[in-house]
């Protein structure tokens, strides 16, 4: 089996960078999709302890230091690459790592901001004989579904690529059931993190789920989430 995990890890992981290198280790993860990554002092301390943990396969984009952008480490050997023309101002939010039986993109989506990211994701697979496992925080979801109301931008962009021959791996898992990976202050939850599949590989997908208890015990406001494939 190889389990995926994609996780926002809040502004870099900062003070717990420590601990979110051990709750990673503890999973057995072998490619792991962080967001809200920072290419700083705390961003290299993050990947020396993925080194040391075994995860000798990093990619990063080239975000300067304070920006938010996408690291994938990885147990399994693969080949990555940056996308310059993936939008005019978030050159740095989606990253895509070649293994031997599919592509792995992760990204991590702008909140509420115009850009061109989703479009580019959906002619990118589109265009593919390789198929693709797209993951990591898309600050969206679908209106009244991975949300209460209707505040999500860029639901139709999801049902577009949806319209490719992908699916959202933790409905095809756990069909409609009500679960959230992101709270407000307020309490109301939101379904922003996000796996979804090439129709090739749902035969081998196994399990989609989030782990609850890493975003409770306060490592990031939001919760990981796992893709196990068989």
């Amino acid at each position: 089996m190889i389990k995926i995990i994609a996780w926002n890890i809040q502004a870099g992981g900062g003070s717990r960078i420590l601990s979110i290198v051990k709750n990673v280790v503890k999973s057995k993860s072998a490619i792991v999709i962080f967001n809200e990554f920072r290419n700083n002092d705390s961003g290299i301390t993050l990947r020396n302890y993925l080194l040391k943990a075994g995860y000798r396969y990093q990619a990063v984009t080239a975000a300067q230091k304070n920006e938010n952008s996408v690291l994938i480490c990885s147990t399994l050997a693969f080949d990555s690459k940056i996308f310059d023309d993936a939008d005019p101002v978030f050159t740095n939010n989606i990253l895509l790592c070649k293994f031997k039986a599919f592509n792995v993109l992760g990204v991590y989506l702008p909140h509420k901001k115009k850009h061109a990211l989703l479009e580019f994701i959906t002619n990118l697979v589109k265009k593919s004989e390789v198929p693709y496992i797209i993951g990591g925080d898309f600050n969206t979801g679908k209106n009244y579904i991975d949300q209460k109301g209707k505040s999500f931008w860029y639901t139709d962009q999801l049902v577009a690529l949806e319209k490719t021959g992908y699916f959202d791996a933790f409905r095809l898992v756990n069909g409609e059931v009500e679960e959230y990976s992101w709270f407000s202050h307020q309490g109301n939850g939101f379904r922003y993190d996000h796996f979804y599949i090439d129709e090739h590989l749902k035969s081998i997908v196994k399990n989609c789920y989030y782990d609850q208890s890493w975003r409770e015990e306060k490592l990031s406001d939001h919760s990981p989430m796992f893709l196990e494939l068989g």
